[in-house]
């Protein structure tokens, strides 16, 4: 352990797990080791799904990676229907493992969020993601650790569009994916999060579009509504 740590991985692919909302994740890698930020966003998301009143939503998570918003959403909603999505087949494999661990019913697919299959499937009433959003000239200013071991299929996104998979996301939703008057949050930048606010209350059929801040004060979360008509 003393090497690996020293060599500077991640010291929870050393210990080969992370806590995310009170689960105990396998990691290791391959996969994104979950933050904090997305734990805000999760409980963000439940108690939406709380004051909707709504006893058997069905959940989307694109991004999955480990699996960690779709699984702690399972356990806070037992009665959910939960689907997580995610391009990497390594990633996607943690998250069934961890659902196995857990025993907690989670269905799992593979899917690319930039070009998504065109499927039959009801539309979800909450969809939630952490896609891809440090731009690519940003590498050099992130720990060591983050860059060397963490996938980079997980964290960058390229400069001319950084807000590509949220672009591709909100047409997804649009296309059938999120049913009329259901709740879309997502992870931004801390330099994104206005500009895709913004963009979300200029167009047609989104309502309630609120911008979340996390506990170090940064713009971290985008939460929208579409309209029901």
């Amino acid at each position: 352990w003393g090497d690996r740590i020293q060599d500077g991985e991640p010291i929870q692919y050393v210990l080969g797990e992370a806590w995310f909302d009170g689960l105990k994740l396998k990691v290791g890698p391959g996969v994104l080791i979950p933050r904090p930020e997305t734990e805000e966003l999760m409980a963000a998301m439940a108690r939406v799904i709380d004051q909707e009143g709504s006893r058997s939503p069905k959940i989307v998570d694109w991004c999955t990676g480990s699996g960690c918003m779709a699984l702690a959403l399972k356990r806070r909603i037992p009665e959910s229907s939960v689907l997580g999505l995610d391009i990497s087949e390594e990633a996607l494999t943690y998250a069934q493992e961890n659902a196995a661990r857990l025993g907690l019913d989670v269905e799992w697919g593979k899917q690319d969020l930039l070009s998504p299959k065109d499927e039959t499937r009801t539309p979800a009433d909450v969809v939630v993601c952490n896609p891809p959003y440090i731009p690519n000239r940003e590498a050099s200013d992130l720990d060591d650790h983050v860059v060397h071991h963490e996938p980079h299929l997980a964290l960058f996104v390229s400069d001319e569009d950084p807000l590509a998979f949220h672009h591709a996301l909100v047409a997804w939703a649009e296309a059938g994916g999120l049913a009329p008057g259901g709740w879309l949050g997502v992870e931004c930048h801390r330099d994104g999060a206005t500009s895709l606010a913004n963009w979300l209350k200029a167009l047609d059929g989104w309502q309630d579009v609120d911008i979340l801040r996390d506990l170090q004060g940064m713009t971290r979360h985008v939460v929208a509504r579409r309209c029901l008509t």
